[in-house]
């Protein structure tokens, strides 16, 4: 997660509290407060969640892009999970959240599974995918 000094420049991010284990401020968008933020990377794990304050509307995939390139650098991969049934909580309606665990890497899929990265070639797809079916 970025600290606070690189937070403080993050176009459309609003500061308004900061404490000891994250902060708390508002995203813009097109001038406007569209939704509350809240960070922390206490408790072994690194989190941010966006909660626009339109309570009808959810967060879109690029929305959710734009919130995490401004709370985690480019190398961090981070997760928006779906708890088992018996662990969801929904406390504020469309509120959505990215977590990343401090002490360990994320497991992410080969990219190969999600789709073609770029310029691939043939020969570089076919091996990439034959490398991912030699692991199971």
């Amino acid at each position: 997660m970025k600290t606070i000094d690189e937070l403080k420049s993050v176009p459309n991010l609003m500061i308004k509290h900061t404490s000891v284990d994250g902060g708390m401020g508002e995203m813009w968008k097109a001038g406007r407060p569209f939704a509350s933020v809240i960070w922390s990377f206490g408790g072994g794990w690194e989190h941010v969640s966006i909660a626009p304050y339109n309570r009808k509307y959810t967060p879109t995939w690029d929305e959710m892009c734009i919130l995490k390139n401004s709370f985690f650098r480019d190398d961090e991969a981070a997760v928006q999970y779906h708890p088992t049934k018996s662990e969801y909580v929904n406390n504020v309606p469309n509120c959505l959240h990215l977590w990343r665990p401090i002490e360990s890497e994320l497991p992410t899929p080969p990219s190969i599974m999600v789709g073609v990265r770029g310029k691939q070639s043939e020969a570089e797809i076919k091996k990439e995918i034959e490398s991912v079916l030699k692991k199971s």
